[in-house]
């Protein structure tokens, strides 16, 4: 997913949490701002540094840490 690359870990910012690269906004700020039912417009109003494509990229690196395989013990 190439709107991944948006998405950088750095332990020198943010303690090492994922964040919208070129910012100290961490995607788990993004995602809480929007579960609690914040729009992307409203997000963009209040953050002008970020972009429609990263708070598109914030959604897909949730949705990729929400998937993990699952292992049935026999």
């Amino acid at each position: 997913m190439p709107s991944l690359e948006r998405i950088s870990i750095d332990p020198a910012v943010a303690h090492g949490r994922p964040v919208v690269r070129g910012t100290r906004m961490r995607v788990a700020d993004v995602l809480s701002l929007l579960a609690a039912g914040a729009t992307a417009e409203e997000l963009l109003a209040d953050y002008p540094y970020l972009t429609p494509e990263d708070v598109q990229a914030c959604l897909e690196y949730a949705a990729t840490q929400a998937d993990h395989t699952v292992l049935n013990a026999s």
